[in-house]
C-alpha cells in the first residue's frame, strides 16, 4: 500500500516558495454542469464545503467526525488505512503518472464518485510531469466517467502561460473535460487579515480566468522557504476567518485543510494529535459552519 503523503512528508520540508485563457469554456462548462449532481455531498456535517487532507493516525476515524468535515482525501486512490465515517465522502487523487494504470483507475472508481487530478505537476519534488504528459494520460482518468478536478498546481494557478494555463487551453482544444479547477494556497504573510485577502485575491483571479468551481485542496499559513510557522493562536485565527471568507463564495465548491493529524514536518498545522486530541487549530477548523 502506497501512502502519497509519506513523498509528501518528504518533500515539503524541502520545497521552494509556494506559489490568453477563456478558451472554449463551452466544453469544459458543460462538463462542469453536467457533473454538478455528482459532487453532492452529505448535509450531515457542518459545512458541505468542508474537507481535510488526511492520512492513518491513531484516531483518525473519529476526527474525521469531531471536525465536521463533510469530504476527505489522502494523495491516493484509496483511504490507505482509514474507514470513512457515515456521512463523509472519501475523494480519490490519480496523484501522478505511476498511477495512471488499470488498478489505481478501478480502485478510484471504487472509493469515490470524483477524481482530484496530479497533485503539483510543476513542482519537481512532487508529480513533476509536463504538460504534455499530463494531457496525453488525461483521456485515461476521462475512461473512468468520473467528474474530474484539474491537477492542483503548486504555484501560478492564474497566470498567462503558466503549467495549469497551457494545461487548460490543450484540455480545451482536445475537448477533454475537467469538472472543476484544484488549487493550493499557503501564506507566508502571518498578519490574519492580510493573509485571508491574499488567498481571496488568488482564488478571485483563478476563478475569473478558468470560469469553472474551484476546490481548495490545501491551505494553512507556513513559509515553506525557511519553514517558519505563525504562532499556533494566528494559526487558528487564520482557520477562522480564512474558512469563513471560503463559506461565502459561491464559486468555491469545496476546500481543505492541511491537514487532518499532526506531524512534526508541518508545525502546527495539523488539526488532532493521536487520540484523537484536537489543537487549538483543531478546535477552530470543529467550528466552521456554513451560516
Amino acid at each position: 500500500m502506497r501512502e502519497k503523503w509519506l513523498s509528501l512528508a518528504r518533500s515539503k520540508a524541502n520545497d521552494l516558495p509556494r506559489r490568453k485563457f477563456l478558451v472554449g469554456a463551452a466544453a469544459i462548462g458543460a462538463t462542469a454542469a453536467a457533473a454538478a449532481a455528482q459532487l453532492a455531498v452529505s448535509d450531515t456535517a457542518a459545512s458541505a464545503k468542508k474537507g481535510v487532507g488526511a492520512w492513518s493516525f491513531t484516531g483518525a476515524n473519529q476526527a474525521l467526525v469531531d471536525s465536521g468535515v463533510s469530504w476527505y482525501y489522502t494523495w491516493s486512490y484509496d483511504t490507505t488505512g482509514i474507514t470513512t465515517p457515515a456521512g463523509v465522502q472519501f475523494v480519490p487523487m490519480i496523484w501522478g503518472a505511476a498511477d495512471v494504470n488499470a488498478t489505481a483507475l478501478n480502485r478510484a472508481k471504487q472509493a469515490g464518485r470524483t477524481i482530484l487530478g496530479f497533485n503539483e505537476p510543476d513542482n519537481p519534488n512532487q508529480s513533476n510531469m509536463t504538460v504534455t504528459q499530463a494531457i496525453s494520460l488525461w483521456p485515461q482518468l476521462m475512461a473512468t466517467g468520473m467528474p474530474l478536478g484539474s491537477p492542483a498546481v503548486a504555484t501560478g494557478a492564474a497566470t498567462p502561460g503558466s503549467w495549469l494555463s497551457q494545461f487548460m487551453e490543450r484540455a480545451a482544444a482536445h475537448g477533454y473535460p475537467v469538472s472543476f479547477i484544484a488549487v493550493h494556497w499557503y501564506g507566508s504573510n502571518f498578519a490574519t487579515a492580510t493573509a485571508v485577502s491574499q488567498m481571496e485575491s488568488y482564488l478571485q483571479a483563478i476563478y475569473t480566468r478558468y470560469r469553472l468551481p474551484l476546490w481548495l485542496t490545501e491551505f494553512a499559513l507556513v513559509n515553506w522557504s525557511t519553514d517558519t510557522y505563525p504562532t499556533e493562536s494566528q494559526q487558528a485565527s487564520f482557520a477562522t476567518a480564512a474558512t469563513s471568507m471560503l463559506e461565502k463564495l459561491s464559486y468555491v465548491q469545496r476546500y481543505a485543510w492541511f491537514a487532518l493529524p499532526v506531524h512534526q514536518s508541518y508545525g502546527n498545522t495539523g488539526l488532532y494529535n493521536s487520540g484523537p486530541v484536537a489543537t487549538q487549530v483543531g478546535q477552530a477548523y470543529q467550528a466552521v459552519d456554513s451560516t
